[in-house]
Parts: structure tokens; C-alpha cells; sequence
């Protein structure tokens, strides 16, 4: 049994404050970023990566639903938790990605979500990774936290 995490949402939004819309399917650029996405082409800040159990445990003080769409991440995958030491790596089935920065929750939150949502998702709101190998994410792909050959750096 393949018990590793998948993904379960993807979002992109072609410009700033423009809804995310869901895909089933994004092709990622080595060095720029998800096709069709705001941040497409941008030095570092090529995708984000949130876990499912982050925003339930946020939804759980909020006391409110959040949906994946909502934080404007653009990866939701299944597991407990998303890498968010930098350098850390991630594949998603063909794409390798490696950590920026944790992502922190932007006080818009508060308007779009509800009041505390920006508090209950500190810590909780994924990481930044750049894209290291072209490809295609889809939703069910699975999620490897620790690729072979990789140090593990949290």
C-alpha cells in the first residue's frame, strides 16, 4: 500500500487579485514557475504547496471552513505537513521542487475567509518552492516528501 500523500487541489490565477480557478492538470517550468499562473516566471516564487491537515486544524480555531482555494495556494496535497526548511525537496510525480521559504498568510485572509483566519493559519500556511524539473502536476498525483538522493532537511 502507497501511503505517501497526494495531491488533492490545484490553483491558479493569471493575475493578482484575480480568483484562483481549479485544474485538474498544470504544467511546471523549470525555473519559472506553473504555466498559466501570477507567479509564472518570477525568480523564486514559482508555486505553493499547503497541506489538507493544516487547513483543517486552521478551520478548526477558525471555526469555519476554509477552503483550498481560499488561502490562494496553488497545491493542496493530502499529508500532515509540506517541507519548509529551505532547501528541503519535494516531487510531485515528475517535478521536482524545492523550498523557498515558509509562506506566510496574508492579512487579506481576514477579509475573504473571516476574521482570524490570517491568526489560525500562521504556521500552517505551506512553503514557497521553485520549480527544478519540468512537468506535469495533476490532482492524484503522489507526493514524495523525501526524493532518493536528497538530504533531508526537514
Amino acid at each position: 500500500m502507497d501511503d505517501r500523500p497526494t495531491v488533492t487541489a490545484i490553483h491558479i490565477a493569471p493575475a493578482t487579485r484575480l480568483p484562483m480557478r481549479a485544474v485538474a492538470s498544470v504544467e511546471a517550468e523549470a525555473g519559472k514557475g506553473l504555466v498559466g499562473d501570477r507567479y509564472h516566471g518570477t525568480r523564486h516564487r514559482h508555486v505553493t504547496v499547503q497541506a489538507q491537515a493544516a487547513l483543517d486544524a486552521a478551520a478548526a480555531d477558525l471555526g469555519a471552513p476554509i477552503a483550498p482555494s481560499g488561502t490562494r495556494r496553488n497545491i493542496t496535497i493530502s499529508g500532515d505537513e509540506v517541507p519548509t526548511a529551505p532547501g528541503a525537496r519535494l516531487r510531485i510525480g515528475d517535478v521536482e521542487l524545492e523550498v523557498v521559504r515558509r509562506v506566510a498568510p496574508c492579512k487579506l485572509l481576514d477579509d475573504t475567509i473571516g476574521r482570524g483566519a490570517k491568526d489560525a493559519l500562521i504556521r500552517r500556511a505551506g512553503s514557497v518552492f521553485r520549480v527544478l524539473t519540468s512537468g506535469t502536476i495533476a490532482v492524484g498525483d503522489p507526493v514524495d516528501l523525501d526524493p532518493p538522493g536528497q538530504p533531508r532537511t526537514g
